[in-house]
């Protein structure tokens, strides 16, 4: 498949600065923060209605952050925000917690909190604020099944269904204020993989770089480093290897997959892949490097409003099918990412999501050698007006360290 000139890809870049801007205005409390909650809770409602649930019960998490603005570790207490198809939004909340509500922006819409005591049964509690006629209640993807079970048991005659893709349709479409936090994120994991020279060498441990990384991680303004997968030599063919105690050679290829939450709770996501210094490396090494920083190049040259999902995976996947490694290529090309490092939408075969402005996720073909060695390039990309924003700057170049 033949890709657009990546050339296409610098006005916009001019273009979503001013988007950027206005997120940071609106993060920082300049537009109104409160009614971005207030058109999120609108939105769920309409949604809900128009797939047939009467209501949405939403449970601590990623899901609660993004309709609420706030959430907490609710453990084996229920807590709940509850969106009816037709009338108010509630929470239902243990007494305990709610103080840390306080100032919310649940709390400044005026959303009525509901709480319930140690020793009560919370589930009546919930169901008493439904309207009458509740049949059909749709639960969040992340519910633990004791409560999703607790709230259909306690509605006779009920149908209990999942809320996930009622949810995703809207968190997947990003508003200026989540693209300046992808930005700033992004910027940060950036800055991080700009200083893998410091710690990547051979004959350290891959535990030990990864230790290294992952305070790194935190130093340049994340809140914590959610994952950091350093895979050396054929444990890079592993496209999920955890590091180990493996020793690095030199000349040994690495992939180092690194990610995490900002202070705003969006995510990072960023690979890239090294080489070690060394007098001998695979001799096929640089060649497949060079495939899959075409081919993603070719992901993100695909990247505009309007085109399926499916493409983006389909053109990264033909340029290492082209050089005859597509068997080698056992991952989907890319997933959306935001509150959570994996949502949707997902870049990968069969998904005929037509893309939209505003929608963030990786780009991150790689091409895994069972025991010879993997690589992977992975950026955040945001669908601008007129193709990819790219959320990491990150050199693509191949480089050689440890030397």
């Amino acid at each position: 498949m033949s890709a657009a000139p990546s050339t296409a890809t610098a006005p916009v870049a001019a273009g979503v600065r001013e988007v950027v801007a206005e997120g940071v205005a609106e993060a920082t409390g300049v537009a109104d923060t409160t009614g971005v909650f207030a058109d999120r809770l609108r939105r769920l409602a309409a949604q809900a209605a128009r797939s047939g649930a009467d209501v949405v019960v939403i449970s601590p998490g990623a899901d609660l952050q993004y309709f609420a603005g706030h959430s907490v570790t609710s453990h084996e207490r229920l807590t709940a925000l509850v969106v009816p198809a037709v009338g108010t939004a509630q929470m239902v909340l243990p007494a305990l917690e709610r103080p840390g509500w306080a100032g919310s922006p649940l709390e400044a819409l005026g959303v009525p909190f509901t709480t319930w005591t140690d020793g009560m049964d919370p589930y009546p509690v919930l169901v008493d604020l439904l309207p009458a006629d509740v049949r059909v209640l749709a639960v969040d993807y992340h519910m633990p099944a004791v409560h999703a079970l607790g709230i259909s048991w306690a509605v006779p005659g009920s149908e209990l269904t999942l809320a996930g893709e009622i949810i995703g349709e809207l968190r997947m479409r990003k508003g200026p204020s989540e693209i300046a936090a992808l930005a700033e994120v992004g910027a940060a994991i950036d800055r991080v993989q700009a200083r893998i020279g410091e710690w990547l060498r051979h004959g350290r441990t891959e535990a030990e770089v990864a230790a290294d990384i992952a305070a790194a991680i935190v130093q340049e303004g994340h809140a914590r480093a959610e994952f950091v997968i350093v895979g050396s030599g054929s444990n890079g063919a592993s496209p999920h290897h955890e590091a180990s105690s493996k020793v690095i050679a030199a000349g040994d290829p690495v992939v180092i997959d690194i990610g995490g939450p900002h202070a705003s709770g969006y995510y990072s996501d960023c690979t890239r892949t090294y080489l070690v210094a060394g007098p001998e490396t695979d001799p096929d090494f640089e060649k497949v490097y060079e495939v899959v920083r075409l081919a993603q190049q070719a992901g993100i040259d695909a990247v505009r409003p309007g085109v399926p999902a499916e493409s983006i995976d389909r053109a990264a996947r033909a340029v290492i099918e082209e050089a005859g490694y597509g068997p080698f290529f056992i991952t989907r090309t890319g997933h959306g990412i935001g509150l959570e490092v994996h949502e949707h939408p997902y870049m990968v075969s069969g998904n005929d999501l037509p893309l939209e402005e505003g929608m963030a996720f990786s780009i991150e073909p790689g091409i895994y050698l069972p025991g010879r060695f993997g690589v992977r390039i992975e950026d955040i990309v945001v669908v601008g007006p007129e193709g990819a924003v790219l959320m990491n700057r990150a050199a693509k170049t191949l480089t050689t360290l440890g030397g």
